[in-house]
């Protein structure tokens, strides 16, 4: 272990020089890459050092018991030791998944889209529900969230909802929410008081960056209309609404949140980036999952992932078998503890891949 950490500090002395080069730092792709290192990098150096002053305590210790002296040094020396030797395993373990590669997309953010799927009306309410599950878990995280684009339901809630969200690891964390969401409950609208099913579908983006993704201005055809989302008479009177065609693929972009067309079509052309990117990220993702029989990291959009059950007053996420008696905090936001359940796995196929590096 302590050579494998040796030779990150290297890497970390290597980059800590790298990121105040001019030529790095004029060259913005490689000082974006290598800033995200340098911060894996730096959690590293201080669990490496916390480790090293855990190995030279049991050192410390043995050594003081050896000489047998001094019977209270001696005992306090086999306290010290019984404690760092019960440390020791589960800070190995820390570091080993610490030390698995990291997913570059992880640090990204991501655009989400929401959108009604079977049940009608139902299934509109319970887009506008996870929406509000989301937002609520995004400011909880200390994220920031805007609109970029959503069509209202007829009963309340949203056919579509498109939204970005920005912060630290947001890829990371999000995108085990991406499939199909299914709810069971008894409808608003429902006079007989029979439970229904319907379901929203949930795509979670990691945001591309300009130099990900290069899009000739040739291929997309831009079309500007009036907005028809509220937001006053200026928004709906000006043609500020922005709808992008990339016409190789024919990915559709568009965005009506802002009073300015250039906003609009700045919002319309990061969505329509991420789409491209993700287009490719999901054959990875499925080729990947693949190779590991995992559905936790998989990109099939089509995959029921998890249920909300009203009358139980259960969620069930069906990729890895949990279900929690807590629906009412989860549709609330309280949804950390499904993707900490979510990254465990995840994280422990990772390690299962990449056990020669240890």
């Amino acid at each position: 272990m302590i050579d494998k950490l040796n030779i990150v500090k290297q890497r970390f002395d290597e980059v800590n020089d790298l990121i105040i080069q001019p030529d790095i730092i004029a060259d913005q792709k490689r000082y974006i890459e290598l800033n995200k290192e340098y911060k894996d990098l730096r959690a590293l150096m201080d669990v490496r050092e916390f480790y090293m002053e855990l190995t030279n305590n049991i050192e410390e210790a043995e050594e003081i018991i050896a000489d047998g002296s001094d019977a209270e040094m001696t005992e306090m020396a086999k306290l010290q030791l019984e404690e760092a030797k019960e440390e020791l395993p589960k800070l190995e373990e820390k570091i080993r998944m610490m030390l698995v590669p990291k997913d570059p997309d992880d640090a990204k953010n991501v655009v989400v889209e929401i959108r009604a799927g079977t049940g009608g009306d139902e299934a509109s309410i319970f887009a506008g529900d996870l929406y509000r599950m989301y937002t609520k878990y995004v400011e909880s995280k200390g994220w920031k969230h805007n609109i970029v684009d959503y069509s209202e339901g007829t009963s309340g809630g949203f056919k579509e909802m498109i939204f970005e969200v920005s912060g630290e690891d947001v890829y990371g964390t999000m995108k085990f929410e991406a499939g199909v969401h299914r709810v069971q409950r008894v409808p608003q609208t429902e006079t007989q008081g029979r439970v229904h099913t319907s379901a929203a579908t949930v795509m979670v983006l990691p945001e591309a960056e300009e130099f990900d993704v290069e899009i000739d201005p040739n291929d997309v055809r831009i079309d500007y209309f009036c907005s028809s989302g509220p937001g006053g008479q200026s928004v709906n009177t000006t043609y500020s609404a922005v709808r992008l065609t990339h016409e190789p693929t024919g990915l559709v972009a568009q965005c009506q949140d802002q009073k300015s067309q250039h906003k609009n079509k700045d919002k319309a052309f990061r969505v329509l980036r991420s789409r491209l990117y993700e287009m490719e990220l999901a054959k990875k993702q499925e080729a990947d999952a693949a190779k590991r029989n995992s559905m936790v990291s998989s990109g099939d959009r089509s995959a029921k992932i998890r249920t909300y059950n009203y009358s139980q007053g259960r969620v069930t996420d069906h990729r890895i078998n949990l279900t929690l008696y807590d629906l009412s905090n989860i549709i609330n936001g309280d949804i950390q503890k499904i993707i900490d359940e979510l990254q465990l796995v995840e994280n422990t196929e990772k390690l299962k891949e990449n056990s020669d590096l240890f």
